[in-house]
């Protein structure tokens, strides 16, 4: 037998989604006309590009595959994703690269910081993949990074997106102790959807923990968002609405799922914007402060008018 090792070709010897490689091909209907976004070309793109590389940062924007990366960093609005780019969860839905993460980098902290000077943000979003293999899930890393960032820009407001810290006590008491201004972790689908989409996950602990970082400190904005088009009914979307409400969560975001590759959960269907709008306007009869529903929204599009909209909302809250 000969074994043939190829030490040339720029493809990767190991897959990005191991676990999915032998699945078979889950095809989607083609997309429709509202869903799709122009190839990113400008100069601010190339620009926020630069200082992400300079600093040896990833971004969710890239690993996820966003569709909105080219009005964002047009914009010089980035979502700095912490911790590295290998997630120990291997969600159906998502594009991430999943496997074992190397070790953490003391210095990222740092460099988020920053970058988020040299990108002159009034608001910065930070996420993180799944870490597991952490004994806090990366909890403190988090909160590293915050005060790192309130050292270096004082003025810039602070949205993390955390994931669910499942099995790991006391971690969540440390980011909440570093005060975001925003602590986002979403549920991303309905409950009976999680076995297929989301199973190394459990819906009624992220609900808690949303609840939880309300009753540690009410002033932090919580926020939580979910896909549709994966096979849900729209009573199990409106019995999401009714969950996180319980929850006192202030902000909701609903977008389309889009298939990555043909490897990861197909597309049920595509909902209309009509149906978004729909949806918007439920959200806002139940009480939260801001919600965003639209075939292109994701947690972090437009975070920072976003962040500004929910405290002119609060402070327009009857006491």
């Amino acid at each position: 037998m000969v074994v043939v090792v190829d030490t040339v070709s720029a493809t990767p010897l190991r897959p990005r989604h191991p676990e999915k490689v032998n699945r078979p091909d889950a095809f989607s209907p083609p997309k429709p006309d509202w869903i799709r976004v122009r190839a990113p070309t400008t100069r601010g793109y190339a620009d926020t590009r630069h200082i992400v590389k300079e600093n040896g940062l990833v971004t969710v924007c890239e690993e996820a595959g966003c569709p909105n990366i080219g009005e964002c960093w047009d914009k010089k609005h980035a979502t700095f994703m912490i911790m590295g780019d290998t997630c120990t969860r291997a969600c159906a839905f998502c594009n991430v690269k999943t496997g074992m993460p190397g070790e953490l980098d003391a210095n990222e902290p740092e460099h988020v910081a920053e970058a988020t000077f040299k990108l002159g943000l009034a608001h910065i979003v930070i996420t993180s993949v799944d870490r597991d293999d952490l004994a806090d899930g990366g909890a403190e890393h988090f909160a590293q990074t915050i005060r790192a960032i309130r050292a270096r820009c004082p003025t810039t407001t602070i949205e993390i997106l955390t994931p669910d810290f499942l099995r790991k006590d006391g971690a969540l008491e440390v980011v909440a102790a570093a005060k975001p201004d925003v602590f986002n972790h979403n549920l991303e689908t309905v409950p009976s959807r999680y076995l297929g989409v989301r199973p190394g996950a459990r819906y009624f602990h992220s609900i808690r923990l949303l609840q939880r970082v309300k009753e540690i400190d009410p002033t932090i904005f919580t926020k939580s968002g979910i896909m549709v088009g994966l096979g849900e009914e729209r009573h199990e979307v409106l019995q999401v609405m009714d969950d996180l409400r319980s929850a006192d969560v202030d902000f909701l975001t609903i977008g389309q799922y889009l298939q990555p590759t043909r490897k990861h959960h197909a597309v049920m269907r595509y909902v209309t914007p009509d149906e978004f709008a729909g949806y918007e306007k439920v959200a806002y009869t139940k009480g939260f402060l801001m919600v965003s529903a639209s075939p292109l929204t994701r947690s972090s599009h437009h975070a920072g008018d976003d962040f500004a909209r929910l405290q002119a909302a609060r402070a327009a809250k009857p006491r």
